[in-house]
């Protein structure tokens, strides 16, 4: 996979993409991590890219005519000129408090992807002209990381990179390590985290001041234990995001009866009536 990154700030990657697993899998050439200073592109003395916004109001916004040249070069450079009928075309993320919610689906989506490209906003964003003449050419796709608002697009670029990179294969140690992930892959149940989050997780030792890890995990018995962790998943997941239980609960096979009964004595029923809200 090609990621390229285009930043006022590129030295805020020179950690990041350097480190753990996901920089092993670059030293490794498996992903192979491009990042651009959007200055350089910029064609006045002072090497500006932004300026105030049309209609008034606080801030200051990224220029069209900068970025375009940005991501017009990007894509040269990755010999991507053409439209997206001839074939493959890269896909441009672009970090924004308004965009649609970034989730562990989108991510493997982005994982299928041969090239990415994001653009990292600042001050009050990136004009709007840029996501719409880019979308003539390659598919665009503007996310938000959370109902919150950054400095930059740079923080959120780490989060999604790393969300992405880690479902590359090679990248994980233990290939089923993403499955078993919160939001992990998979339907079904035997502890599947399809749409739940990840229950409680324990090592050695076995006590630790007054703690015991639960018996079940050393029975040896893999059936019980899976059926244990999404039993454990689903009570989290009930407590902290109730949403995701009625989301399971209004797909066909997505709780069982099994998963009913232990909603139900955690205190979260879930039938077709209380669905409605």
């Amino acid at each position: 996979m090609r990621i390229d990154i285009i930043t006022i700030f590129p030295d805020y990657f020179t950690g990041p993409l350097n480190v753990s697993l996901i920089g092993k899998a670059a030293a490794r050439e498996d992903i192979g991590f491009r990042v651009h200073d959007l200055r350089r592109w910029a064609t006045d003395v002072h090497h500006t890219v932004d300026d105030t916004p049309f209609g008034g109001g606080p801030g200051m916004v990224m220029k069209p005519d900068v970025w375009g040249a940005a991501i017009d070069s990007v894509l040269s450079a990755a010999g991507e000129t053409a439209p997206p009928a001839a074939g493959g075309p890269a896909r441009l993320v672009v970090p924004t408090p308004s965009g649609t919610p970034f989730t562990q689906d989108l991510a493997a989506t982005y994982a299928a992807e041969r090239h990415l490209v994001f653009a990292c906003g600042r001050y009050e964003g990136i004009d709007a002209r840029v996501a719409a003449d880019a979308r003539s050419r390659m598919p665009v796709d503007e996310v938000s990381i959370g109902d919150y608002v950054l400095a930059g697009g740079e923080a959120a670029v780490v989060v999604i990179v790393e969300a992405v990179c880690r479902l590359l294969p090679g990248v994980l140690g233990n290939e089923r390590s993403a499955a078993d992930d919160s939001f992990g892959g998979g339907g079904g149940g035997g502890g599947t985290m399809r749409g739940l989050l990840e229950g409680p997780v324990y090592t050695r030792p076995r006590s630790w001041r007054g703690h015991e890890v639960p018996p079940v995990l050393l029975s040896g018995d893999h059936a019980a234990i899976a059926r244990w962790q999404r039993d454990e998943a689903l009570r989290r997941t009930a407590a902290t995001r109730p949403d995701l239980i009625r989301r399971l609960a209004a797909v066909p096979d997505g709780l069982g009866d099994r998963d009913r009964k232990v909603l139900a004595e955690a205190g979260f029923p879930v039938d077709a009536k209380n669905m409605a809200h």
